[in-house]
């Protein structure tokens, strides 16, 4: 399939003024798409008859007094209590939700992961491979990380998260998220955001894929605020991307999997239930090229908190403390004098998980490799290794670029407790804690040295 080409059956909406091949700008604004024309009503939400025979549906993702609302009005060949049905529990017995503690792991420690390789034919469901948990999926905090495996395409087969929304990380391959709001294709350098709730379908354009997942329980991501950095540079909300109505009329068994309260069911329909003609709102699935990130940092001193490279936060309601942050490392200037330039060593109260979308990161030179992870927990120790350290302290500080490097970072509030699967089955580094092994004592009491 070319990038654009959609799927047998879908029908997406004619190119209209302001959209970008098939996609419409902006963070969180209220958009409106029609695939065929007058199928959206104007002026009115919910008419006695919608044209086309279409239903007219609410998909809600806050509660109805939030302020701002959430939500999108649908307009769709059948209501969606036809395409759910009596539900049988099935397992998927890698993909884990919080509070998942295992007594024979210890979380406790600095890890770090080789890639993880996909092994036979998985799909976007029987491929995801949880590495951490945080919090509680039945509260609604917290998060999961995972690796996603995709090898195969999902055939007349469907899924949506109640629990939670995904933020996607490719690494490797490209993937097609064909959702209820329309198609989104993927690739590595870019991220999704697939809201709760949203029923989808996920093909394969180029494959293996291999990628990472930020499953987030709490509050929905947001751009973060800029404070006095002001208007503009990090992630500005014209180049997220949602989709353009598009739809599916297939009459087709099909399947329909739920995640539910860190529980999976599933149902069979006759059709798919990718069946929305139009639609307006604000809650919708989008994506952001992470090379139109735009870095600001230190221009005299000083290496800044990793927080100025935030790319999106999801609040915990303890003002100045996510329940997550995605930030992200990319290509960058260092320009700073007198200054040690890579993160400073420290411990601090917010978990981190790291992943490597390619290059090398200045922090660990070797050994954080692209595709691989690592997870230094709160208020565990971490810094730079020992040939950072002394590259760093004895580098002639000119101008200098940081190149062909992009890796990214889960930071929450929660500790992160590792799956049996992270533990036990990953290709864990056991050597990576002797990174700092090496690190010499430098002081001798003499005054003035360095």
């Amino acid at each position: 399939m070319t990038r654009h080409e959609l799927p047998v059956g879908m029908i997406r909406a004619p190119h209209v003024v302001g959209t970008h091949d098939g996609y419409m700008p902006g963070f969180g604004n209220d958009f409106e798409t029609e695939a065929l024309p007058g199928a959206l009503p104007q002026g009115m939400n919910s008419p006695q008859k919608c044209n086309y025979g279409l239903y007219g549906e609410q998909l809600s993702g806050t509660a109805f007094t939030a302020n701002p609302p959430e939500r999108t009005w649908t307009y769709r060949i059948r209501p969606s209590v036809k395409h759910s049905a009596r539900y049988t529990k099935i397992d998927l017995p890698y993909w884990k939700s919080a509070p998942c503690v295992d007594p024979d792991v210890i979380s406790l420690g600095q890890y770090r992961w080789d890639p993880v390789e996909a092994t036979g034919e998985t799909t976007w469901l029987t491929g995801m491979r949880t590495m951490t948990t945080a919090g509680d999926v039945n509260t609604q905090v917290g998060m999961a990380s995972h690796i996603y495996l995709v090898t195969e395409s999902m055939v007349d087969s469907y899924f949506y998260s109640a629990d939670s929304e995904l933020l996607v990380v490719p690494q490797e391959g490209r993937l097609r998220f064909c959702t209820e709001l329309g198609v989104i294709d993927l690739a590595p350098q870019e991220i999704a955001i697939i809201p709760r709730g949203l029923v989808y379908r996920v093909e394969v354009l180029e494959g293996p894929c291999r990628g990472f997942v930020c499953e987030n329980y709490g509050q929905k991501f947001e751009l973060p605020g800029r404070g006095p950095i002001g208007a503009n540079c990090l992630a500005n909300p014209r180049d997220f991307k949602a989709p353009v109505a598009a739809y599916e009329d297939r009459e087709v068994p099909s399947t329909l999997t739920i995640k539910w309260c860190g529980q999976f069911h599933e149902t069979q329909i006759a059709q798919s239930p990718l069946d929305v003609v139009a639609w307006h709102g604000n809650y919708a699935p989008y994506k952001y090229d992470l090379s139109t990130y735009c870095p600001v940092g230190a221009v005299l001193f000083d290496h800044p908190d990793p927080s100025i490279f935030t790319v999106l936060t999801a609040p915990s309601g303890v003002p100045g403390t996510a329940n997550i942050d995605f930030v992200l490392f990319r290509e960058r200037w260092m320009v700073a004098e007198n200054t040690f330039r890579p993160p400073w060593y420290h411990k601090n109260i917010m978990s981190e998980l790291m992943g490597n979308i390619y290059g090398q990161y200045d922090a660990k030179p070797q050994g954080f490799v692209p595709g691989g992870m690592s997870l230094h927990n709160m208020m565990l120790p971490h810094g730079p290794d020992r040939n950072a350290f002394e590259g760093a302290s004895n580098a002639e500080l000119k101008a200098e670029k940081l190149d062909n490097t992009m890796s990214f970072m889960f930071e929450t509030r929660f500790p992160q407790h590792l799956t049996e699967f992270a533990a036990k089955e990953a290709p864990l580094q056991d050597d990576y804690i002797d990174c700092w092994e090496s690190l010499e004592k430098k002081f001798d009491g003499t005054p003035g040295k360095k």
